[in-house]
């Protein structure tokens, strides 16, 4: 077990190390709160964030109302779909292959807090051309994924100091591109104590051979990073904390011999630290959407483990 976990905190610091020049991880956190609105069913901050220093990052904090105790939180990642404009709006407003209602709601709901933030050329950071901005930056020596992720992980920094915050109940959820986000930022900080990815878990290599990678944006893409990572390498670093993966039977984007992969090789490392239970695979005849059945399937783990 011991060593198990020593692997786990080298491939942590190795993935991390791929995502080029960052800011150095105790850049402080500073906040601004442009309002705060009492919605029907919850409250809504809207903030912006400096967690890189190189550019502010609007978010979205909502909270049920009349809240007294600290509380669970959710770090909510949006989704990608093409639809720059939308990044953080989709938390309070929904998406068009989601189920309803938004995920604000739903949280909310169930008496505790989240967050979602604008991540980089997304909601109010958009404007630039995608492919553009990843050619630039690798010019600067800088990773586009890298990018979002740090600021992922720097949200977890500013849930800290949230005095609504239990701080040893902190779960991550996506879809799609925020499914990715979901795994790779529960990978690398364990202070997620639950995360949930919603049609995005997808085997590297099975999606070579099935030719499907012009289905993932340019973001998605990490030099080097089959050098010495496959996808069940980085959700093994989530082991053995709880982790339910929801996916598409028809989804393009998640060929299903790779989820099998996937499933085969996650069950085996939850084995090893003796809570095969923690991990779940479900995968339902869909394609890429989240289903009402999933919605459904994903509280009821978000209420057993959070």
């Amino acid at each position: 077990m011991e060593e198990l976990v020593k692997w786990q905190e080298k491939k942590r610091k190795k993935l991390y190390k791929l995502f080029g020049e960052l800011p150095e991880g105790d850049y402080p956190v500073r906040v601004i709160k442009r309002i705060e609105e009492e919605r029907e069913k919850y409250i809504l901050e809207k903030l912006v964030l400096d967690l890189n220093g190189y550019e502010l990052v609007p978010a979205y904090f909502v909270k049920p109302k009349n809240l007294k105790n600290r509380v669970p939180a959710i770090v909510f990642n949006h989704s990608h779909g093409g639809k720059y404009y939308l990044g953080k709006d989709e938390f309070i407003e929904g998406n068009s292959y989601m189920a309803v209602p938004p995920y604000a709601e739903v949280i909310t709901s169930l008496g505790f807090v989240g967050i979602c933030i604008d991540h980089l050329n997304f909601g109010e950071r958009s404007g630039r051309d995608e492919l553009d901005l990843f050619k630039e930056l690798i010019w600067k020596g800088r990773v586009l994924w890298g990018l979002m992720v740090f600021d992922s992980l720097k949200v977890v920094d500013y849930l800290m100091t949230r005095e609504e915050v239990d701080k040893e109940r902190i779960a991550t959820i996506g879809m799609s591109m925020g499914s990715t986000m979901a795994w790779y930022l529960s990978a690398l900080d364990k202070r997620i104590k639950v995360c949930i990815d919603i049609c995005c878990l997808t085997d590297f290599e099975e999606l070579i051979k099935t030719r499907g990678i012009s289905g993932h944006g340019i973001y998605y893409f990490v030099p080097s990073l089959l050098k010495f990572f496959s996808t069940s390498d980085i959700n093994s670093l989530i082991a053995p904390r709880p982790h339910l993966s929801v996916a598409g039977a028809f989804d393009r984007l998640t060929p299903l011999d790779g989820l099998k992969k996937i499933d085969r090789e996650l069950k085996n490392i939850y084995k090893k630290f003796g809570k095969e239970e923690n991990w779940q695979l479900k995968i339902y005849n869909v394609g890429h959407r989240e289903t009402f059945q999933m919605r459904s399937d994903i509280i009821e783990f978000l209420l057993k483990h959070i």
